[in-house]
């Protein structure tokens, strides 16, 4: 990294960073979000109208820092990719982050959808009706039900590489 510009390494700072929060936030968003769910998806006992608004405001700023995060983050290290003198073919470990990243890309564009769908309920709505908000949590959760830890999993094995970048080959000069 040493050789590459200013303007890739705040990229790649830039990066490291929106990624990192988006991924503490996922990870917040997931618990709270089934905290309120049964194993059978039903709602918590303690989910009510007296307190369904409390619930709301309080998922809401999880869901705006993964929302505006994720985007953040998959423009600055498209970015990242395009200015950086790193190949690919002699990176191993910046192919593979790159696959998890565009792999998983159009799933978390779908799942971004809901959470567009839940701000603009939560917070552009004359009359927020939380119980559609929840509606939307519950169905968010129960469409990709086991693709968060698919998620989870494939990121936190993207920290592994950046921070070891393994299947690097040596210039031959």
């Amino acid at each position: 990294m040493k050789e590459e510009n200013t303007l890739t390494k705040i990229f790649a700072y830039l990066s490291i960073l929106s990624g990192a929060v988006w991924l503490g936030a996922y990870i917040t968003r997931l618990m709270v979000s089934y905290q309120l769910f049964n194993i059978d998806m039903n709602f918590i006992n303690y989910v009510n109208k007296q307190n369904i608004e409390g619930i709301m405001r309080t998922i809401a700023p999880t869901v705006n820092i993964t929302f505006v995060s994720y985007i953040i983050f998959i423009v600055v290290f498209t970015l990242f990719l395009i200015t950086t003198n790193l190949k690919l073919k002699r990176n191993g470990w910046l192919f593979i982050i790159a696959i998890i990243v565009y792999f998983t890309l159009p799933f978390e564009v779908y799942l971004l959808s809901f959470d567009y769908k839940i701000i603009s309920d939560i917070y552009f709505s004359d009359a927020a009706n939380f119980n559609k908000v929840l509606d939307l949590i519950k169905e968010q959760l129960h469409t990709f039900s086991g693709f968060p830890l698919i998620i989870l999993f494939g990121y936190f094995a993207a920290v592994y590489f950046l921070l070891f970048k393994p299947l690097t080959t040596k210039d031959d000069k």
